[in-house]
């Protein structure tokens, strides 16, 4: 039954790193847009904006509902990874 578990939070540890990564690609790829660096109008570059738009853009929305207004600045990345990284810590120590 604990190798069950292990392999389910191992499971779940890699997947709470991978969205973590998704979360970094698509800030970046937001600021790379912003500053005109890469154009949208180029097919491939789009359907990477549009997929990494609707993969975090569900789990950002409340974070930043929650949040005053802080200018053009956009922070609920950074706090959605720290939340992911606390519920990395909070599974390791629960099951390891």
């Amino acid at each position: 039954m604990t190798a069950i578990v292990s392999s389910l939070a191992e499971v779940a540890l890699i997947a709470i790193d991978l969205y973590i990564w998704i979360l970094i690609a698509s800030a970046i790829l937001s600021w790379l847009i912003a500053f005109n660096v890469v154009n949208t109008r180029n097919q491939f570059v789009a359907s990477i904006a549009e997929f990494l738009w609707r993969v975090t853009e569900p789990a950002l929305r409340p974070i930043r509902r929650m949040m005053p207004n802080l200018g053009g600045i956009d922070i609920s990345p950074v706090i959605l990874i720290l939340l992911l990284i606390f519920l990395q810590r909070v599974i390791i120590r629960l099951v390891f």
